[in-house]
């Protein structure tokens, strides 16, 4: 019988978050990109703890990874114990009378160029003992690094459904916009004037290769039962405002996104009938993660009620 409980996480943490990072994604690449180390030492982490326990947690191959049923026996354990340690530090700190200690913080470059200053600044004064612990990087990370436990909040869209157990605050609406460049490459239509002509399978298209705004995206031909003519499909709403605003074609991104690039005066917005769904932008917690007064602290600080992009 594994005798989980003799496994101390007191002193480190860490190989804990490890492996639920993999088992809860199941692929050696994301997991370690969510913690921050490379495969080979997540592969080190996880290899030491089935050594100090005593049996194989994963079954790996060439193309998986799937939990063994003490894996899955472990999976339980960790989360248990970790909350276990989250709500000691907690009362700890609730005695204390003062708040101290860090919270970690997960966003896009965006994102912490649009909120992070009107969300830190009066919760850096009410509390300048608590240090906030900042990783940015790809936004459809965000939600996974909440769930396994490597953030305690992150900024994202949010999702159309939200996993359970999760909480969400609204912070900004964000409409999702089509842009166009401003000048045609030499013997190219203008790509502006084809979309409004509704011409749009001669309109190379530049989308996000996932995500909540390529489903949105695919949503909007589909209805207008067009087949849309991919010309690039990338990963960041950065990339693709750099490469329509170089003439490559029609993009589509979060406004808070054109709002912060310095190539927006490169570009142009179009009037496209009907428009996208717009983002919702907002923070995501574990409702768990709430009881902790660090995070409960910077959680009640905001305000309920949503504000436009436009307005920022």
């Amino acid at each position: 019988m594994l005798q989980f409980m003799q496994y101390n996480t007191a002193m480190d943490s860490k190989p804990l978050k490890q492996f639920l990072s993999l088992a809860d994604t199941l692929h050696f690449g994301r997991a370690s990109e969510i913690c921050h180390v490379s495969p080979s030492t997540l592969s080190r982490a996880i290899k030491q703890l089935e050594e100090e326990l005593g049996a194989s947690l994963f079954i790996r191959d060439n193309r998986s990874v799937t939990l063994t049923a003490a894996g899955s026996r472990f999976q339980t354990y960790a989360r248990e114990a970790l909350d276990q340690w989250e709500q000691l530090r907690a009362a700890l700190m609730d005695a204390s009378g003062e708040l101290q200690g860090e919270i970690s913080l997960y966003c896009s470059v965006t994102a912490s160029y649009s909120f992070l200053y009107d969300i830190l600044s009066r919760f850096r004064n009410d509390y300048p003992r608590i240090e906030i612990k900042l990783h940015t990087g790809d936004p459809e990370l965000a939600l996974a690094r909440v769930l396994a436990g490597d953030e305690d909040i992150s900024i994202a869209a949010r999702p159309e459904t939200i996993p359970k157990g999760v909480a969400f605050k609204p912070i900004a609406d964000s409409p999702l916009l089509f842009i166009a460049p401003r000048q045609a490459l030499p013997g190219e239509q203008a790509f502006a004037q084809l979309a409004r002509e509704q011409r749009w399978q001669q309109v190379p298209m530049i989308l996000s290769e996932g995500g909540l705004s390529r489903k949105r995206v695919n949503a909007w031909f589909s209805a207008m039962a067009i087949k849309p003519r991919i010309y690039a499909q990338v990963a960041g709403n950065e990339a693709i405002v750099s490469m329509v605003s170089l003439g490559f074609g029609v993009g589509v991104v979060p406004q808070i996104v054109l709002d912060n690039s310095p190539l927006a005066d490169s570009v142009e917005v179009l009037e496209v009938t009907p428009t996208l769904g717009a983002f919702q932008v907002g923070l995501f917690a574990q409702q768990r993660k709430l009881h902790n007064p660090l995070v409960r602290a910077l959680w009640q600080q905001l305000k309920n009620d949503p504000v436009s992009s436009t307005n920022k």
